[in-house]
């Protein structure tokens, strides 16, 4: 968040940004002079691949000054416990992903459940995006080459969690506050009831790949 793509993120104060990091540690040292406790539009979240870096890393999202708060485990190459994390209220949605490419690490079906439970229990949203390149299921090994078809049997799997909504406080180049009915209402291509994060997604940017 350093540099001139800050003054981008204030401007548009009308627009929610996504951000994701490995290295939290850094961003302390990176806010703008006037962040306070973080600006409405800003929905930050760490990657916590293995059990490993969930410890690492979320201790250090929990004490940063963000109004929201997220959790990728992508790609997800261990078994993850993030029910103590949870507890404290401040994360509001989890998304997981397997790992792709030649080589990719297996990601066991039991370890997404595990985590769609521990989600549910704290009413946070919960987003399985794709199986990765190598899915076990049930004792089995899927190896599934195509991202599209990966995202698809994420959906299928029925994981799925919606939790309580995330209310971002979106404001005009005045700093008032945006009404409702004049908010942004995505929408979504006929591709789009079968990808496994249409959940998390902004909708479709109308770029034609679909037609």
């Amino acid at each position: 968040m350093a540099g001139r793509s800050v003054g981008y993120y204030e401007k548009r104060s009308d627009v929610k940004f996504f951000l994701l990091t490995k290295r939290p540690e850094r961003v302390k040292h990176c806010l703008p002079y006037d962040w306070g406790d973080g600006w409405e539009n800003i929905f930050f979240n760490v990657t916590c691949e293995n059990q490993r870096r969930a410890d690492e890393r979320i201790p250090i999202l929990l004490d940063l000054p963000f109004k929201h708060k997220g959790i990728m485990c992508a790609p997800f190459i261990g078994e993850v416990s993030i029910e103590k994390y949870l507890s404290y209220g401040q994360i509001e949605q989890v998304m997981c992903g397997g790992e792709n490419y030649d080589g990719a690490r297996p990601c066991n079906f039991e370890w997404v459940k595990k985590l769609r439970q521990e989600c549910e229990k704290y009413n946070v949203t919960f987003c399985f995006i794709e199986t990765g390149t190598n899915f076990i299921k049930d004792g089995k090994m899927y190896h599934i080459t195509k991202k599209l078809v990966q995202s698809e049997m994420a959906l299928k799997s029925g994981v799925h969690f919606v939790g309580k909504p995330i209310e971002f406080k979106l404001t005009d180049n005045f700093g008032l506050d945006i009404p409702q009915n004049e908010l942004y209402v995505p929408h979504y291509g006929k591709n789009c009831d079968k990808c496994g994060s249409k959940l998390i997604c902004n909708g479709c940017s109308d770029c034609g790949r679909c037609k």
